[in-house]
Order: C-alpha cells, then sequence, then structure tokens
C-alpha cells in the first residue's frame, strides 16, 4: 500500500510518500503567502521522488496549522498525533518530544507504551520558536546554518534577560554596541530558546528517550544547547517530516 501524509505548518509545507510503511520519497517547502499552490508543488514533488503515479496513492491524511485545507485528505489527525507517531517510528523508545516550529512549540510526553500521556504548547508567542531565531540572525547578520559554528566558537558566556522577541532584538542589537562577539550573543540566543523550551516541557512528566523534532531540531547551535540540559536527546536525519511522516503512517490505519 502506497500512503501520502501532508503536514501544512505555519512557515513550512511537508509531504511525505510511504511504500509499505518505507519512506518513498519527500519534499520540503516555506509555505508561503499561496497555500494551494504550495501544497501542490509539494505534492508533485514528493510523488516525483517516490516514483509513483498520483492515482497510486491510495489513502491521504492531512496534519498540521493548515491541515483543514486539504480537500482530497481522507482523514486528519492534529499535530500532536503524528508527531508522536512519527517519533516512534524514528526511535521506538520515545517518551518525550520537543518540537519546535516556525512559530510554535510543543512537547510532547508518551506512557511506557508509546501512547500519548500529556502535552503543553506555545503558540501565543514567538519565544522559543524559529521566527524568534531569524529574527536574531537578521539582526547579527548571520545566517542560521552557522549559528552552531559561533557556538563552539564562543569563550564567553552572556545572558539575554529577556526571551520576548521584540525585547531581543534590541538587547541583541546592544550587546553589539558594546563590542560583544557575534559568537557569545549567538550562543547566548541558543540558551535562551533552550530554556524557554525546557520551561515548557517543565509542565509535562519529562522522561528519556528524548526526540528533537520541528526545522529548529536542524540548527545545531540549539541542538548544542539544548544537549546542555539533557542527556541524550535523539534527532531523526530529517526533523521537519516527523509530522507529515506520523500521518502517512496513520493513512495505514484507517
Amino acid at each position: 500500500m502506497i500512503t501520502m501524509g501532508i503536514d501544512i505548518g505555519s512557515l513550512s509545507t511537508k509531504a511525505v510518500v510511504m511504500k509499505n510503511r518505507e519512506v518513498a520519497g519527500y519534499f520540503i517547502k516555506r509555505t508561503g503567502v499561496n497555500q494551494e499552490e504550495t501544497l501542490e508543488e509539494v505534492l508533485q514533488e514528493a510523488i516525483k521522488r517516490a516514483n509513483i503515479n498520483r492515482d497510486d496513492i491510495e489513502r491521504t491524511v492531512a496534519t498540521g496549522y493548515g491541515r483543514f485545507n486539504v480537500p482530497f485528505a481522507d482523514k486528519i489527525y492534529t499535530e500532536i498525533t503524528c508527531h508522536a507517531k512519527g517519533a516512534l517510528y524514528f526511535y521506538p523508545k520515545t517518551r518525550t518530544i520537543i518540537d519546535i516550529g516556525g512559530q510554535d512549540s510543543k512537547v510532547i510526553s508518551l506512557d511506557d507504551k508509546g501512547r500519548l500521556n500529556d502535552f503543553v504548547m506555545n503558540d501565543r508567542c514567538a519565544a522559543g520558536t524559529g521566527r524568534f531565531l531569524e529574527v536574531m540572525s537578521e539582526a547579527l547578520d548571520v545566517k542560521l546554518s552557522e549559528f552552531g559554528d559561533y557556538f563552539l566558537r564562543s569563550k564567553k558566556d552572556l545572558k539575554m534577560s529577556s526571551v520576548c522577541t521584540v525585547f531581543a532584538e534590541s538587547e541583541v542589537i546592544s550587546l553589539m554596541s558594546k563590542k560583544e562577539k557575534k559568537e557569545d550573543i549567538v550562543k547566548a540566543l541558543c540558551r535562551a530558546i533552550s530554556e524557554r523550551v525546557l520551561a515548557l516541557a517543565g509542565r509535562v512528566e519529562m522522561r528519556e528517550e528524548f526526540f528533537l523534532s520541528g526545522g529548529v531540531a536542524k540548527n545545531k547551535g540549539v541542538v548544542y544547547a539544548l544537549k546542555e540540559y539533557l542527556r541524550a536527546a535523539n534527532i531523526p536525519p530529517e526533523p521537519q517530516i516527523t509530522g507529515a511522516l506520523g500521518a502517512a503512517l496513520l493513512a495505514y490505519e484507517i
């Protein structure tokens, strides 16, 4: 059986094609203004990479912020359910999922049998999300892909006094005017976002194994900061497709 999972997030749209519960192809694109156009492009590219025809897809499940805007979906599920399913596919012993997306972050707690135990979400503030990092990246004129290298070069511990995106941007500009090094500011920012997420995680039962998903899990600076607090955190080869992958897996069960 061939299934497809579609995850329309606030910043990126993902599609995963599975053949007999194995990933056959996937594609990720920034959602943009025209959600329908982006969806069609992501769908076609994922199908192309899976080397199948559109008619070969037997079931489709949608999730994410825009899950109600997939008219051909056979069923829709919440991001919580899909991320749990996707994380367990990669690492069956996962018990805590930390998902940091473009405009929200969530922590999902699973019980001993991998079933949903509890979850908490921050979707009202950009702090602790990818958008926070994008704003800081622009203020520093440092590419997000370089945050890891800057983090490792830092030799000074700075403390960000605010995690509010607006105030943090002003603080970054102030630190730069005081001739603080960019690498030290980057490390302080990565630690600030990790502390924000871990404070969120403290509202649920946190247990190993930890699993990191979402676009921010690709930012090595944030990962380095999180791993200062978490003894072990698993990251899949492509953390952005966790929700879409979980949706594709759930399509086998409907």
